[in-house]
Formats: C-alpha cells, structure tokens, sequence
C-alpha cells in the first residue's frame, strides 16, 4: 500500500485534522461566513401563505434570469424536476428523455410514482439527444399508443461528464416541439456552468423551454433549494402540488437568503471551477492506464475510466491518501469540482493521482 503521508512525527491530531480533498460532488459545499450573515440576517415570514419576503425576493430574481412569468422555490432539485413533469402531464402520458439523465437515473422513478408517466428513454452521444432520433420515438396518434407530451433535456449534462447541450440542437429541438404541441423542460442544475462557459444567458437558454429549474445547492454553493420557473398558470399548478408532496415551507426565507447571496455572488466564479476540472483532466489523461475524452470536459465535472485498479479499489487507495471521488456510471469514475477546492487542492489530487498510478 502507497502512504503517500509526510513523513515525521505527527500525532493522532495530525490525522484528524487532515482535511480531504473532496470531489465526490459539488453539492458538498458549505456556505461562506458571508453567506451564513445574510441567512442571519433574513427577513422572514410565513411562505405557505406566501408572506416571506426572502423568498419572495429570490423568487422575483429567478423570473428575471430565466425570462418566465413565475418562479416557484423549493427543497431539491428532484422536487423542482417532478413539480415540472407533473404540472406538464396528464396520467398515462409519455415523456422523452436521454438514457442516462438525471430525471430517469437518479430520481427513484418519481415520474411513475407521482405523474404515473412513462418514460421514453433515448440514446444521446455523451448526454445530447439529436432530433432525428428523437422524432423516431414521438407517439403517432393511435387511441392504443400513450400521449408524447414532454420533452426533457439536461444542461448541463451530469453523467455524461458536465456536457453542454449545443444551442443550436436545442432549438432545432424547441422548434419541432412547439410545431406539434409537446412541452420542453430543462433540467438546468448547473445551467450556471453552462452559461458562464458559452456565455449564453440563463435566459437565451430558457427561452427555448416552456419550464426550467436550476440549483443552488450545487456549484453556487447554497445549502439548500432549487427554483422551477415558467408560466403562471404551470406555476399554480406546481405551487399546489409542492404542498401536497409536502414540500410547503414556512419561515424558508432564512434559506433563501444563502440562495440570493449565491446568485448575486457565486456566478461568475463557476469558471474557476471549470478551469480545474479541465486541469485536472489534461493532467490525469497523460497517465497511460486512464481514458478519458477531453472534448468533452465542458464545465466542472470529470468523468473517467482506468485501466490499473477495480473502480472499488482506486476510490478507496484515492481517499487512504487524502482524496474523495465518486462512482460514475458503468465502471467510469467521477470528479467534480466546486468553490470548496482550490486550484492548489486540484494540484495536489493529481500528484496523488499519478503516484498511485
């Protein structure tokens, strides 16, 4: 075994205090001291009744960066995701999406469960779909077939590795769905990655949807909540719906506060996050027994396969020696970078990195 430790006489605080580097994901962030006083300092109120001003103040931010009527605050972004597909859909509908998005890979089947929808899976090349293909499985109106009504896109694209959905596939993609009358949701979790990267505005973007959500528990660095924004009347339907799913929140205005502070302060940063995933990667890719395509390295996610360790056996030599990684998908590894990890942290992982190999 590697000990890739400073040798001398540390005692038992040494390793206790040792802090790891963390790039199992970016939602491991914690909020800053300045973001921590602007929760302190919230105005608060009663948000089920629509009386918290913090809330309502995030909620008027949102609707201005994503160009919709209405924006509607929640949890998590799987609730923001399901709100959208409920509030889009009647039961016994169908849904298209990418084989390996989020909304059909990591959200415990939630459109069966609360929309009862079907999802239409489709194969994209690394998280993008291409219109020929998705016109291929748009029902035809046959009484025995289920209805196509919502298109789902992801942007950025997580298990594909941080991928950017090309704008002009979106509106090639946007413009067949409003000529035939199906619905467009993005799951924009990391939309600010995208942006901040193409320089395309969060706008521009949601401009080709009818519904959009995004997080500010990821590389914004929040503790907590996402947004769903779109048209008044899908919002009331998704107001509704949060309630009954038990996601009304009270005095949420304390939380809404990191939320704000994120928006207002953690945007432009994300290029700093997407410059050392695309260091680490052009560093990691020079070791012989790793593959990995750095054309598609996009924003702040790393995704990688080896060919030396079982995928179980490298995560844990990684996090022996002051490393945290994650399981991708299939035997593909995962890295992702955050405001929590420095440039010199980045470094330092990929010295490790190539001593283990």
């Amino acid at each position: 075994m590697l000990n890739l430790v400073p040798k001398g006489n540390f005692g038992n605080d040494y390793f206790f205090n040792m802090k790891n580097i963390d790039l199992r994901s970016d939602t491991i962030t914690k909020p800053s001291k300045e973001m921590r006083q602007a929760m302190f300092d919230a105005e608060v109120g009663d948000d089920v009744f629509s009386e918290d001003p913090t809330v309502n103040k995030l909620q008027e931010k949102c609707v201005e960066i994503s160009g919709k009527e209405k924006a509607l605050y929640v949890p998590s972004g799987c609730m923001a995701n399901q709100l959208a597909v409920k509030a889009h859909t009647q039961p016994g509908d169908e849904v298209i999406c990418e084989s390996e998005c989020h909304i059909f890979n990591y959200e415990t089947a939630a459109p069966a469960i609360l929309s009862n929808v079907q999802m239409m899976t489709v194969r994209g090349e690394y998280g993008v779909m291409q219109l020929e293909e998705i016109k291929k499985f748009v029902r035809t109106k046959e009484y025995y077939f289920p209805r196509t009504r919502l298109i789902c896109l992801e942007n950025t694209h997580n298990r594909a590795g941080g991928v950017i959905q090309p704008i002009e596939v979106i509106k090639e993609i946007s413009e067949f769905a409003k000529e035939i009358g199906i619905m467009m949701h993005m799951d924009g979790a990391r939309i600010f990655n995208a942006s901040i990267e193409t320089g395309i505005s969060v706008k521009e973007y949601s401009s080709y949807f009818d519904s959009i959500s995004f997080c500010f528990s990821k590389g914004l660095g929040a503790p907590v909540g996402s947004i769903l924004c779109g048209p008044a009347d899908f919002i009331a339907v998704a107001h509704k719906w949060r309630k009954i799913i038990g996601g009304g929140m009270r005095q949420a205005g304390v939380i809404a506060a990191a939320a704000l502070y994120a928006l207002e302060n953690n945007t432009k940063r994300l290029k700093e996050d997407n410059d050392k995933a695309k260091y680490f990667a052009k560093e990691i890719s020079k070791i012989k027994e790793v593959s990995i395509n750095l054309e598609k390295v996009h924003t702040n996610i790393v995704i990688f396969a080896n060919s030396k360790y079982p995928k179980p056996e490298l995560i844990s030599k990684l996090k022996e020696n002051g490393v945290l990684i994650s399981a991708g998908s299939f035997e593909n590894l995962r890295a992702v970078f955050h405001l929590d990890v420095t440039m010199e942290e980045t470094e330092e992982a990929v010295r490790i990195f190539k001593t283990l190999f």
